[in-house]
Protein backbone atom coordinates (compact mmCIF):
# COMPACT_ATOMS: atom_id res chain seq x y z
CA UNK A 1 0.00 0.00 0.00
CA UNK A 2 1.35 3.43 -0.86
CA UNK A 3 1.23 6.29 1.58
CA UNK A 4 -1.14 8.51 -0.40
CA UNK A 5 -4.01 10.29 1.34
CA UNK A 6 -6.48 8.52 -0.94
CA UNK A 7 -5.09 5.13 0.03
CA UNK A 8 -5.35 6.05 3.71
CA UNK A 9 -8.95 7.25 3.36
CA UNK A 10 -9.84 4.10 1.40
CA UNK A 11 -8.22 1.92 4.08
CA UNK A 12 -10.16 3.79 6.76
CA UNK A 13 -13.42 3.25 4.86
CA UNK A 14 -12.69 -0.47 4.37
CA UNK A 15 -11.85 -0.84 8.06
CA UNK A 16 -15.03 0.99 9.11
CA UNK A 17 -17.12 -1.10 6.74
CA UNK A 18 -15.63 -4.29 8.19
CA UNK A 19 -16.98 -3.12 11.56
CA UNK A 20 -20.35 -2.44 9.90
CA UNK A 21 -20.47 -6.01 8.61
CA UNK A 22 -20.21 -7.32 12.19
CA UNK A 23 -23.65 -5.83 12.85
CA UNK A 24 -25.18 -6.07 9.37
CA UNK A 25 -24.58 -9.81 9.36
CA UNK A 26 -26.56 -10.19 12.59
CA UNK A 27 -29.47 -7.82 11.97
CA UNK A 28 -32.92 -9.32 11.56
CA UNK A 29 -35.92 -7.40 10.21
CA UNK A 30 -37.41 -7.07 13.71
CA UNK A 31 -34.34 -5.12 14.85
CA UNK A 32 -35.09 -2.19 12.57
CA UNK A 33 -38.40 -0.98 13.96
CA UNK A 34 -37.72 -1.82 17.62
CA UNK A 35 -38.25 1.32 19.71
CA UNK A 36 -35.79 1.55 22.60
CA UNK A 37 -37.46 4.50 24.34
CA UNK A 38 -40.84 6.24 24.54
CA UNK A 39 -39.60 9.13 22.38
CA UNK A 40 -38.26 7.73 19.08
CA UNK A 41 -37.72 8.70 15.50
CA UNK A 42 -38.48 5.81 13.18
CA UNK A 43 -39.81 4.98 9.73
CA UNK A 44 -43.53 4.79 8.92
CA UNK A 45 -45.47 3.57 5.92
CA UNK A 46 -47.54 6.28 4.27
CA UNK A 47 -50.88 5.66 2.54
CA UNK A 48 -49.06 4.57 -0.64
CA UNK A 49 -46.92 2.05 1.29
CA UNK A 50 -43.75 4.14 1.03
CA UNK A 51 -41.53 4.24 4.09
CA UNK A 52 -41.08 7.81 5.37
CA UNK A 53 -38.86 9.07 8.19
CA UNK A 54 -39.83 11.06 11.22
CA UNK A 55 -38.29 14.48 10.61
CA UNK A 56 -38.11 18.01 11.97
CA UNK A 57 -36.31 20.88 10.25
CA UNK A 58 -35.26 22.12 13.68
CA UNK A 59 -33.87 19.50 16.01
CA UNK A 60 -36.35 18.90 18.84
CA UNK A 61 -35.50 19.11 22.51
CA UNK A 62 -35.24 16.48 23.81
CA UNK A 63 -33.79 14.73 20.80
CA UNK A 64 -35.73 11.55 19.98
CA UNK A 65 -33.83 8.26 20.12
CA UNK A 66 -33.62 6.93 16.55
CA UNK A 67 -34.52 3.36 15.69
CA UNK A 68 -32.16 1.23 13.60
CA UNK A 69 -34.63 1.82 10.73
CA UNK A 70 -34.25 5.59 11.02
CA UNK A 71 -30.45 5.42 11.37
CA UNK A 72 -30.17 3.14 8.35
CA UNK A 73 -32.36 5.48 6.28
CA UNK A 74 -30.31 8.47 7.46
CA UNK A 75 -27.08 6.68 6.53
CA UNK A 76 -28.50 5.94 3.08
CA UNK A 77 -29.62 9.53 2.68
CA UNK A 78 -26.35 11.27 3.45
CA UNK A 79 -24.29 8.64 1.67
CA UNK A 80 -26.36 8.87 -1.52
CA UNK A 81 -26.20 12.67 -1.51
CA UNK A 82 -22.43 12.55 -0.98
CA UNK A 83 -22.09 10.16 -3.94
CA UNK A 84 -24.16 12.61 -6.00
CA UNK A 85 -21.93 15.54 -5.06
CA UNK A 86 -18.72 13.70 -5.86
CA UNK A 87 -20.11 12.27 -9.10
CA UNK A 88 -21.41 15.62 -10.33
CA UNK A 89 -25.03 14.39 -10.27
CA UNK A 90 -27.85 16.58 -8.96
CA UNK A 91 -28.09 15.80 -5.24
CA UNK A 92 -31.11 13.74 -4.25
CA UNK A 93 -33.57 15.39 -1.89
CA UNK A 94 -34.37 13.80 1.43
CA UNK A 95 -37.74 12.70 0.03
CA UNK A 96 -36.08 11.01 -2.96
CA UNK A 97 -34.16 8.58 -0.76
CA UNK A 98 -36.49 5.61 -0.32
CA UNK A 99 -35.82 3.20 2.52
CA UNK A 100 -36.75 -0.33 1.36
CA UNK A 101 -38.16 -1.50 4.68
CA UNK A 102 -36.79 -3.92 7.25
CA UNK A 103 -36.53 -6.87 4.88
CA UNK A 104 -34.34 -5.02 2.35
CA UNK A 105 -32.40 -2.59 4.52
CA UNK A 106 -29.17 -4.59 4.87
CA UNK A 107 -28.87 -5.22 1.11
CA UNK A 108 -29.73 -1.55 0.49
CA UNK A 109 -26.89 -0.41 2.76
CA UNK A 110 -24.46 -2.81 1.14
CA UNK A 111 -25.42 -1.28 -2.21
CA UNK A 112 -24.26 2.11 -0.94
CA UNK A 113 -20.93 0.56 -0.05
CA UNK A 114 -20.58 -0.58 -3.67
CA UNK A 115 -21.54 2.91 -4.97
CA UNK A 116 -19.05 4.51 -2.62
CA UNK A 117 -16.22 2.21 -3.72
CA UNK A 118 -16.96 3.13 -7.35
CA UNK A 119 -16.72 6.83 -6.47
CA UNK A 120 -13.50 6.32 -4.52
CA UNK A 121 -12.03 4.36 -7.42
CA UNK A 122 -12.57 7.36 -9.71
CA UNK A 123 -10.89 9.92 -7.47
CA UNK A 124 -7.35 11.19 -7.80
CA UNK A 125 -4.99 12.70 -5.25
CA UNK A 126 -5.43 16.08 -6.98
CA UNK A 127 -9.20 15.89 -6.55
CA UNK A 128 -8.76 15.63 -2.78
CA UNK A 129 -7.66 19.28 -2.68
CA UNK A 130 -10.72 20.58 -4.54
CA UNK A 131 -13.28 22.54 -2.52
CA UNK A 132 -16.24 20.62 -1.16
CA UNK A 133 -19.58 22.26 -0.43
CA UNK A 134 -21.19 19.22 1.19
CA UNK A 135 -22.12 18.68 3.97
CA UNK A 136 -21.03 22.16 4.98
CA UNK A 137 -21.39 25.63 3.41
CA UNK A 138 -19.36 26.44 0.28
CA UNK A 139 -17.35 29.09 2.12
CA UNK A 140 -16.24 26.71 4.89
CA UNK A 141 -12.89 26.20 3.12
CA UNK A 142 -13.07 22.41 3.33
CA UNK A 143 -11.96 19.99 0.64
CA UNK A 144 -12.94 16.67 -0.90
CA UNK A 145 -10.39 15.08 1.47
CA UNK A 146 -12.35 16.55 4.38
CA UNK A 147 -15.53 15.18 2.84
CA UNK A 148 -14.08 11.66 2.58
CA UNK A 149 -12.87 11.81 6.19
CA UNK A 150 -16.36 13.00 7.22
CA UNK A 151 -17.95 10.02 5.42
CA UNK A 152 -15.71 7.63 7.33
CA UNK A 153 -16.47 9.29 10.67
CA UNK A 154 -20.21 9.53 10.01
CA UNK A 155 -20.31 5.90 8.85
CA UNK A 156 -18.54 4.75 11.99
CA UNK A 157 -20.97 6.73 14.17
CA UNK A 158 -24.06 5.41 12.36
CA UNK A 159 -22.82 1.82 12.41
CA UNK A 160 -22.09 2.10 16.14
CA UNK A 161 -25.63 3.39 16.70
CA UNK A 162 -27.18 0.55 14.72
CA UNK A 163 -24.97 -1.97 16.50
CA UNK A 164 -25.83 -0.61 19.93
CA UNK A 165 -29.54 -0.73 19.14
CA UNK A 166 -29.17 -4.32 17.91
CA UNK A 167 -27.34 -5.33 21.08
CA UNK A 168 -29.85 -3.59 23.35
CA UNK A 169 -32.77 -5.28 21.65
CA UNK A 170 -31.04 -8.66 21.88
CA UNK A 171 -30.66 -8.42 25.66
CA UNK A 172 -34.12 -6.90 26.27
CA UNK A 173 -36.08 -9.02 23.81
CA UNK A 174 -34.06 -12.16 23.15
CA UNK A 175 -34.50 -13.51 19.65
CA UNK A 176 -34.76 -17.28 19.60
CA UNK A 177 -32.04 -18.95 17.61
CA UNK A 178 -31.41 -22.48 16.40
CA UNK A 179 -31.99 -25.19 18.97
Amino acid sequence: MSDSRLDLLRWQFDFTWSLAEVHLAELVPEDFLWEPAPLCWTMHRDSAGTWTPDWADTEPDPIPVPTAAWVSWHLGWWMSVTVDHLSGAPPRSRDDVRWPGPDGAVAWLRGFRDEWLTVLGGLTEARLDEPSAFPWPQDAGLTVANQLAWVNAELMKNVAEIGQLRLLRAVREPVSGPA
